[in-house]
């Protein structure tokens, strides 16, 4: 209680000090967790761990999120305001060892009613809900979540071991972008990076927090804390508060063969429900500040582990019949401030590709932000993005169209959803303050989603999926 009240009185006095701006949140799956400031820790290894914590960084992080949802013909639309701010403070180095802790509040400041369902679809809302708390749609007050508490350990130069909450960011755990807060992990995570070229991945996580929550679950716990879709039979899926299992072990490899060429290999295995591989390999082709090309492949293949999470397979998590299997490539140009890029996707028609939405976003070439490909198979999805990097770093702009040829709604073995083909473009601008204003940015999202497939004249398949267009609004400040 006193962790409580005393964090809620330093966040709501900076929030008047400093105000409402924030940063975005996006990042590549090759990225570092960048969530707070970046900036380099003061290496201090005393004897005294009263100058550790003296010699330590305190980051602060403030944000702004605007969203609205525009549905097609009489179907509900949805607004949120949302607006948070969080401290973080980390120790210098004490005979190898740093402790971290770090907050975060989040307040609607106005929004929908996110308790009454669509009339027409009996749909709820998808995207405004997950700026709070998606699992408690009523609730209205502030949020607040211990989101760090960590112990980190140093081996050797570059060797990190770190155990506690945390951030982390992979292919198949990772921050996802979109909300007002990242998922989180809590358990033991190693980064070995003393090899030279060669950088080692080990870790074991019994909780997660999911982005769009307000508490911390056990791994078996976080699995249904989302919409948990349908089973292959086309019945309700009822894996939400049934699957069973002790945790999730992750273990990833990436090898540089040179600077423009690296390949790598990641293996996710929760206990009891799945495990799921993936390989990968991209390259960067030519000298620097010319026409560079850009090529990439990707493969995923999935497995069941136990009995999928539950012996009712009505109640399993992973419940296809076989295992899973997903392929991808991309080929692309790049020059200084451009990069534009063919990306291809295949889910093959074996089972669907399945993995806990509460953990992370799809890894594909082919993902574009608020919509993903989980929970399908028989997917061919092609994308065209196009970014650019003003040489000042100040702009950032990102034009993205896909087509997804998705199963038809009624083939409930490999679309869990009941999403029909569509096509998604996407306009994303954000700018990077400078000067005075050092520290914010802000970015402006809008996405529109055009159904190409049948939807038998059922809202259902439609309302919050296709024939709608969603715009976000985020400034953000840290320092």
């Amino acid at each position: 209680m006193y962790y409580r009240n005393s964090l809620r009185s330093l966040v709501l006095c900076l929030s008047v000090c400093i105000g409402n701006t924030l940063l975005a949140q996006h990042q590549d799956l090759q990225d570092k967790p960048r969530i707070w400031q970046d900036g380099r820790l003061k290496e201090v290894d005393s004897t005294s761990l009263l100058t550790a914590f003296k010699e330590g960084q305190v980051n602060g992080h403030f944000r702004y999120f605007f969203s609205a949802t525009d549905n097609t013909d009489n179907l509900t639309d949805y607004y949120a305001h949302a607006a948070g701010g969080g401290l973080r403070f980390e120790t210098a180095e004490f005979h190898r060892f740093r402790f971290a802790v770090s907050g975060f509040y989040i307040f609607n400041l106005a929004s929908s009613d996110f308790t009454v369902k669509d009339p027409i679809s009996g749909a709820a809302n998808r995207y405004e809900l997950g700026l709070f708390d998606i699992a408690n749609p009523a609730f209205r007050d502030e949020i607040s979540r211990l989101e760090e508490l960590q112990l980190k350990y140093r081996l050797g130069k570059r060797n990190i071991l770190t155990f506690g909450k945390q951030l982390i960011n992979t292919p198949f755990i990772n921050l996802q972008d979109g909300r007002m807060r990242p998922t989180q992990v809590e358990g033991l995570w190693t980064e070995w990076n003393d090899i030279k070229n060669l950088e080692i991945y080990l870790g074991w996580f019994y909780k997660i927090a999911p982005r769009g929550t307000s508490k911390w679950y056990s791994v078996q716990e976080s699995i249904g804390v989302f919409p948990t879709g349908i089973n292959p039979d086309g019945s309700r899926s009822g894996y939400r508060g049934n699957v069973v299992s002790k945790g999730v072990g992750l273990a990833g490899l990436r090898y540089y063969l040179n600077k423009q060429w690296n390949v790598q290999l990641w293996h996710l295995m929760t206990e009891n429900v799945f495990s799921s591989t993936l390989l990968q390999s991209d390259a960067l082709i030519g000298e620097k500040g010319s026409w560079q090309i850009m090529a990439g492949m990707q493969s995923v293949f999935q497995s069941k582990l136990g009995n999928g999470g539950n012996e009712d397979i009505n109640k399993a998590f992973y419940n296809n019949e076989g295992n899973a299997m997903t392929y991808g490539a991309r080929l692309g140009l790049k020059k200084n401030i451009h990069e534009i890029t063919l990306n291809y996707n295949r889910i093959t028609a074996d089972g669907r590709y399945l993995m806990p939405r509460e953990w992370g976003r799809d890894p594909f070439y082919t993902f574009l932000p608020r919509e993903r490909n989980e929970g399908f198979g028989d997917v061919h999805a092609i994308a065209l993005q196009y970014r650019l990097l003003t040489k000042d770093k100040h702009w950032n702009i990102h034009l993205a169209g896909g087509y997804y040829e998705m199963p038809d709604v009624k083939n409930t073995r490999l679309n869990k959803y009941g999403l029909p083909s569509y096509t998604q473009l996407n306009v994303d601008v954000r700018y990077k303050f400078g000067g005075f204003f050092e520290g914010m940015e802000a970015q402006l999202l809008i996405v529109r989603k055009i159904r190409n497939g049948e939807t038998y004249d059922n809202y259902a398949y439609i309302d919050n999926k296709v024939d709608m267009t969603l715009i976000n609004t985020v400034v953000n400040y840290r320092f």
